[in-house]
Parts: structure tokens; C-alpha cells; sequence
């Protein structure tokens, strides 16, 4: 097994194209046997298709983003491209992490070599405008070479496809099995055919991006409204302050530490506006400039946060309240078609699109699926969104979740709402009023061992409550084997335990609902700390 393990060390090595990472691979074997578990480690398994595509820590080895990996991956898309998917170029995009150029550019290369034509986005871009670009330029898929808002140590290769099937949305099955087996297929990586760098998009498809976004808003609309926004270290920024002003906005005070993209996300432990302390920053920021609100988009700026002021500082709204403010916005500006959520979502968004007339879709968590909504209705999407801050307010620029143009909109409710004396918490209390208080919150746990994922679910499954808050449960559904996902229900609370797609997270999502009175919310706070500790005793924690 050793040998085996040394074997396919060195037989990774001698085919890599890149020699930073061969000489990683080396550094291990004449290391070894100490070497042995790290080696183990990444000679496991490979990277596999996830959420739309690849994700891992920048290593060598098959179970790392690098060069060799992203070169087979390449190889593979484009051979089930020539094979099953549709014709057009490839657009490529990547944004300012440790590799991504590199990596972009080797997927070009790969593209052009099988003699696909291959276009990239002339800089590091907000994946937004990549997907954007899948759908304007008539391509066969997009690439986008981008780890979202993960740690600084990973990076990813998130695929698009275009045509009648995928429409410009990310992969779903059996699309990703289909690339998935195509890649296992690639040969040795010196046997793939090189070709040049493509063609680079000019800036007219970035200008293209900022002036349909800007058109959301409809120019007579008020536009006295202050905001503070950080870019979080990512890409966001340009492209954002360009759609504001576009839209007639002011244009927001920027964190200067977190204005440019920078790889090490120097200013915060992990780069998720979800994180504690993560926007820490940009509130204060808020405060100094007496901003109206506060808004942060992630590294690819392809979601977006909301802060308000309170009497008691700065509060932080969940994606669930910002994904019910923006569809309430849409349905009185007349937007009609299919709302979307996700079964971890808020249930709040089924009664104001049932109030409004419009059908409602309920998907398994991702884009991916929320964009294909409207395939569940036969009405095509108006809006979706899902809580962890991913919101899709213009579905025929975008098939993804996009933090710029929810950025924009929910700046243009909240201007709309001030000329009115009124500010989104006031507009939140009035859906409270209208459908009662829809209060959410969430347990994540951060593993080490994914295995205790497993574990923790296995746990549950075996052993699920009886009761939540003292109230009989009314249904537990389990969605195994399509998907690993358990709903337990009482009256007025539902929880929703899942693994996380993208990181080495389990998590459980929960939602208490009140009659609106003055004291609901701080009873709804109480039921959800009494759900959470609840919710962690089943889970053994």
C-alpha cells in the first residue's frame, strides 16, 4: 500500500504541468515516511463535482485545486461539450484569489487546444458578470474560476452551462456526472492539446452588465439614500459603485481596507458576510458616515448583506429577511411570474407570493435549482432567492444569485421607503403584521473529520424529537436518498438539517413563527435559543 501510495505520488508529479506543485509532490517524498498521512491525504480521492463544479485547498495532488486538476477538468468539460452539450464558446472568468489567473488561463488554453473558441473577461470580474456574459454571448458554458467566500487557502472551478438545457444556470445532474466521467477519461495530462490564449472580451461586456443592472431601477425613483459598502477583499467593488452610479445613486462610502481584491482576506477571519465580525468594518463605516445602510457583498460579489440601524447599533438582517424585502419590492413594482426559495428558507415567502397571486416553487438548496423554479410551475422564475444572502432579482440577465443587482435593489427600496419616512425594519414589521413573525436563525457546525457529518446525521435520523418547544411533532421528512436533508415540523417551528455543499459544515436551519404583538420579537429570540440548544442535544453536541 505504501509503495502504491509513493507510486502514484511520483507517477502525479512527473505528468503535472506546473512546477511550483511538482516540486511540492517531491518535497513529500523525500519526506517520506513522515510524509505518508499528508500524501494519504492527497492521493484520497479526487476533487469531485460539487456545487456546480470544483472546490478544494490549493495543494498538489488529485484531492487540491492546481494546474493538473484544473487542466483534466477542462478536458473533460470540453470533451462532453463536443459530445452531448451545446455549440458556442467557452467564457472564462476568474476573480482575485491565489491562482485564479493561472488557472483561467491553463482553461483557455485547453479549450483553444481542443478547438473550441474560448473567451475570457479581460481582468478578474464578480462571477455575476461571468454568468451574465454565458447568457449575452450565446455560449456553449461558462467557466469561473472562483472559491466564492471560502478561506483564503482554496479556490474552485465553477461551471455554467448554456443552450436550451442549461440555459446559462450552474450544472445539475446528470450534466455533472457527464463531465465527471469525462474527466476520468482524460490520459496522461502532456498528451492534452495546448492551444493560445484565446480571445480577451473587452470592456463593453462589462458596461453591457452595468447598464442592464442600472435599468432595474426605474430613474424616477427617489435616490436619497447614504450607503457604506465594503467589497470584503474581493472583486466586487469596480463593478458595483459603476452600477450605482449608473442608477443615479450616490455612490457609497467604501471600506478602504477591503476596497481592492486581495487573496489573504487580510481583515478577516473568513471572507462570509455571515461570519461574525465579518462586517464589522462596514458598520462602522455606516456609523461614521450616518449611512442609511450598510452592504457588503463576498469576495465574487455573488451575495449580498444588509445592515440597518437600531436603536441599540448596527443590526445585521438575515438573508431570509433581505430574500422577503426584495420579492415584496418586486410584486408591488408588478413583477410577475414564479417565486422561489429553498426548503432551508423561510416559509414567509409562500404566503406574500400566495397574497400577490403568483405561484410559488420550493427547491433542494442551491441556485442551481432554484433558477429552474419555474420548470416546477410551468411559469417561468420572477425571483428567487436562498438565506445564506443569494438573491436572483433579474433572472433574464442572470440564472444565478447575484449580490450587485440585489445590491442596487435593495438600495432602491430603502431610498423608496425613506422618502416615505420609513426604513426596511419598518417595512419588515409590516409583513410581520400581515402574515405574523417569521423569525430564523441557524446551528453550524464546523468539522474537522467530515465523517462527523455522517455521524451527527445518523444520530438524528435514528433518534429524531418528539417535541420542539414543548409542542408534539407533527412531520419529520426525510429526503434520503435524493438528497441529505431532514425536516422536522411542530406548530409554528420547523427545522431543517443539512450538510453544507461548500464547506466541512453540518447545519441546522430554524424557523419559529409568532402572532405580531410588541413583544413577539424577543419572544421569537427566546423559542429560538431554546430551539437551538434543543436542536444541539439531538445532534450529540
Amino acid at each position: 500500500m505504501q509503495t502504491d501510495l509513493r507510486a502514484a505520488a511520483a507517477a502525479w508529479r512527473d505528468d503535472d504541468p506546473d512546477p511550483a506543485t511538482q516540486a511540492q509532490l517531491q518535497a513529500l517524498l523525500d519526506q517520506w515516511p513522515d510524509s505518508e498521512a499528508e500524501l494519504a491525504d492527497r492521493f484520497a480521492q479526487p476533487l469531485t463535482f460539487g456545487t456546480a463544479g470544483l472546490r478544494g485547498v490549493l495543494r498538489a495532488g488529485p484531492n487540491g485545486m492546481n494546474r493538473a486538476v484544473v487542466r483534466a477538468a477542462s478536458r473533460g468539460l470540453v470533451s462532453y461539450l463536443d459530445s452531448a452539450g451545446p455549440a458556442g464558446p467557452v467564457v472564462v472568468g476568474f476573480d482575485g484569489r491565489h491562482g485564479s489567473r493561472e488557472f483561467a488561463d491553463e482553461a483557455v488554453a485547453v479549450f483553444t487546444g481542443a478547438g473550441r473558441r474560448a473567451l475570457r473577461l479581460r481582468t478578474r470580474l464578480p462571477t455575476p458578470v461571468l454568468a451574465y456574459a454565458v447568457r449575452a454571448l450565446d455560449a456553449a458554458a461558462g467557466v469561473m474560476v472562483t472559491a466564492s467566500h471560502n478561506p483564503p487557502a482554496d479556490n474552485g472551478y465553477k461551471v455554467y452551462l448554456g443552450g436550451e438545457d442549461g440555459r446559462g444556470g450552474q450544472i445539475v445532474p446528470p450534466v455533472d456526472a457527464g463531465i465527471e466521467a469525462a474527466i476520468r477519461t482524460v490520459g496522461p495530462l502532456s498528451a492534452v492539446p495546448l492551444g493560445d490564449a484565446g480571445e480577451i472580451i473587452d470592456d463593453t461586456l462589462v458596461e453591457s452588465y452595468v447598464d442592464a443592472v442600472a435599468a432595474l431601477v426605474d430613474p424616477a425613483a427617489p435616490k436619497d439614500i447614504t450607503v457604506a459598502y465594503t467589497a470584503m477583499h474581493g472583486v466586487g467593488a469596480e463593478t458595483l459603485l459603476g452600477v450605482f452610479k449608473k442608477a443615479g445613486f450616490a455612490e457609497p462610502a467604501s471600506v478602504p481596507e477591503q476596497h481592492h481584491p486581495d487573496p489573504d482576506f487580510s481583515t478577516v477571519p473568513f471572507p462570509n458576510p455571515e461570519e461574525p465580525g465579518a462586517m464589522d468594518l462596514v458598520q462602522a463605516l455606516a456609523a461614521r458616515t450616518g449611512a442609511d445602510i450598510a452592504i457588503a457583498n463576498d469576495p465574487d460579489a455573488d451575495r449580498c448583506a444588509v445592515a440597518v440601524p437600531t436603536p441599540a447599533g448596527w443590526r445585521i438582517l438575515r438573508g431570509d429577511e433581505v430574500g422577503v424585502l426584495l420579492a415584496d419590492h418586486l410584486l408591488r413594482l408588478g413583477r410577475t411570474g414564479t417565486y422561489a426559495t429553498t426548503v432551508v428558507s423561510s416559509q414567509l415567502l409562500q404566503s406574500i407570493a400566495a397574497a400577490a397571486g403568483q405561484p410559488y416553487a420550493e427547491t433542494l438548496t442551491g441556485f442551481k435549482w432554484i433558477v429552474r423554479g419555474g420548470d416546477e410551475t410551468g411559469v417561468p422564475l420572477a425571483y428567487g432567492y436562498e438565506e445564506a444572502l443569494g438573491y436572483c432579482v433579474a433572472p433574464d440577465l442572470v440564472r444565478d444569485k447575484d449580490g450587485i443587482s440585489a445590491a442596487v435593489l435593495i438600495a432602491d427600496l430603502a431610498a423608496r421607503l425613506k422618502a416615505d419616512g420609513r426604513t426596511l425594519t419598518d417595512r419588515l414589521d409590516e409583513l410581520a403584521a400581515a402574515y405574523g413573525l417569521h423569525r430564523t436563525d441557524q446551528l453550524s457546525v464546523r468539522v474537522t473529520d467530515v465523517a462527523e457529518i455522517a455521524t451527527m446525521m445518523a444520530r438524528l435520523r435514528s433518534n429524531p424529537p418528539s417535541t420542539l418547544l414543548g409542542r408534539p411533532v407533527t412531520e419529520i421528512t426525510d429526503r434520503l436518498p435524493s438528497a441529505d436533508v431532514l425536516t422536522v415540523r411542530a406548530e409554528g417551528v420547523r427545522v431543517v438539517v443539512r450538510p453544507s455543499g461548500t464547506e466541512p459544515k453540518l447545519k441546522a436551519y430554524l424557523e419559529t413563527v409568532e402572532p405580531f404583538a410588541p413583544d413577539a420579537g424577543p419572544r421569537a429570540d427566546r423559542s429560538l435559543a431554546t430551539l437551538r440548544t434543543e436542536i444541539a442535544t439531538a445532534l450529540g453536541l
